[in-house]
Order: structure tokens, then C-alpha cells, then sequence
């Protein structure tokens, strides 16, 4: 199976009838996606934190009430067409199911949240490895020592993804992905990764390691797991995620978020 070349339906199918892997190089082309689902009574200041901290959390799309497709999956079910999910109550991890049928109420409103697998395809077009495509792994994301801004009750920190870069190419990728705002955008980190109040790369808090080669400097992006690390915190009654790296493959197209 190429999954670089699965339509965005035919991978959502898959997810559907229960395959649950990390989403990095599938669909080549097409946007991939954070979830963030939570009771139409925590809506709001979920979407307040995501407009106070826009670069972690870029909404692309939301499904009101009760809706369980969209624009952005037509033809789809956000109940059953990503891999694997997660579910929070009181801000604690207590079901990881494929499917959300056991958890689904009609009061729940869908965030879909950019995701920065978007601009791997245009990082690679560039001759830029990314390490967890070539090591079989999902990508490594950790959460810092940088606070978001909090709204309501929502608030903690910042959680980012980790791709190691050539040295000589850093300057390249964060000028390619600068250009997806949409989607993270530009690096918020390079270098040691102390500042950010990392110990050890090799202890990622979501997804799994990668080997960081010679020559090679680890570079940080903003990740769209921030919001399940608020959930965390913050406790909600009810929340609800894609688990990390598995994300929902939208109909829309990298390049719709391109800003040149």
C-alpha cells in the first residue's frame, strides 16, 4: 500500500475500519489535522485560547454541535475517521478507542486544528529529511517552559514538535515553513534545547524518539498537542483529541495554506 498516494478518502476509510498508525507521509499533498473536541459549554474558551495563541493552535475549520462532518472531511465521519483518539476526564487520560461511538454526544463541537505535517511535503521537496518519516517513528513532541496564554479556564504550556535539521539547511526550513502560517509557520525554537526546559530529547513527553545525527541541529515547532496538554491542566469534565500523530487527512490541499 502507498499511503503517500491514498486519497484523503481512502485513508479516512481505512482509519474507519480500524487502522490505527501515525499519519507522517500519508496523503501526500493533503492538509493533516489536530482535533480538539470538547462540550458545547467549553467551547468558547477553547476557541479564545486557540485566538490568544495562534501559533500552536490555528483553527482551520469547526463543526458546530452535534455535526460529525464537514468541508473539510465531505463524506466523512470525525467520529470514526482518524486512526486513534483520546479521551480526557478531569483532565486525565481514560480511553484511547478508534472509534468515538462509545463517547459521542450531540452537545460535543469539533476544533480542527493545523497541524505541521502539512509542510514536511514542501520540507522534503527541498531535499530536507525529516528523521521520524526515514526512522519509521512518530514524530517526537515535548511540552516547554513557555505558558500560553490562558483563557477562561483553559491555560498550560506550550508543547512542541521536534525535527532534526542539517545545520547548514536551518535558515532553509525556517524559511519554507514560515511561508504556512496556517500550520505553525516558522520554527519558535532552534538550538539547545534546555531554553525550552528539555532535559532529554531522548524522552519525548508525546511520540517517540529520533536519533539526531552529526552535524544535524534539533529544531522545534509549535505542535497542535498544546490544547490536550491545557486539557490536561486545566481538567475539563470532557475532552477529547487525536491521539498524538494521528491525525485527521483532510480534503484540503497543503497549498491552499501556502503564503508566498
Amino acid at each position: 500500500m502507498d499511503r503517500a498516494n491514498l486519497s484523503p478518502a481512502q485513508a479516512r476509510a481505512l482509519f474507519r475500519d480500524g487502522l490505527a498508525t501515525p499519519t507522517a507521509g500519508w496523503s501526500s499533498g493533503f492538509t493533516q489535522a489536530n482535533l480538539v473536541i470538547v462540550p458545547k459549554e467549553q467551547a468558547f474558551d477553547v476557541l479564545l485560547f486557540a485566538e490568544r495563541n495562534p501559533k500552536p493552535c490555528p483553527i482551520l475549520g469547526v463543526l458546530e454541535a452535534g455535526q460529525t462532518t464537514g468541508p473539510l472531511l465531505l463524506g466523512g465521519d470525525i467520529r470514526t475517521d482518524v486512526g486513534r483518539y483520546t479521551v480526557y476526564q478531569n483532565g486525565v487520560l481514560v480511553d484511547e478507542p478508534t472509534d468515538l461511538s462509545a463517547w459521542w454526544c450531540d452537545d460535543l463541537v469539533t476544533f480542527i486544528v493545523g497541524c505541521s505535517f502539512t509542510f514536511e511535503a514542501a520540507l522534503q521537496g527541498a531535499g530536507i529529511p525529516i528523521a521520524h518519516i526515514e526512522q519509521g517513528r512518530n514524530v517526537p513532541m515535548y511540552r516547554t517552559n513557555r505558558r500560553c496564554a490562558s483563557a477562561g479556564s483553559m491555560a498550560g504550556p506550550l508543547v512542541v514538535s521536534m525535527r532534526p535539521i542539517a545545520a547548514d539547511r536551518v535558515a532553509d526550513a525556517a524559511r519554507i515553513t514560515a511561508q504556512y502560517p496556517a500550520v505553525h509557520g516558522a520554527p519558535v525554537h532552534i538550538g539547545d534545547p534546555t531554553d525550552l526546559g528539555i532535559r532529554d530529547l531522548a524522552n519525548p513527553d508525546f511520540g517517540d524518539p529520533v536519533t539526531v545525527a552529526d552535524g544535524f541541529v534539533p529544531v522545534f515547532w509549535a505542535c497542535g498537542v498544546t490544547p490536550q496538554a491545557a486539557v490536561m491542566e486545566s481538567r475539563p469534565p470532557l475532552a477529547i483529541g487525536h491521539a498524538p500523530g494521528h491525525m485527521l487527512i483532510t480534503d484540503a490541499r497543503d497549498s491552499d495554506y501556502l503564503v508566498l
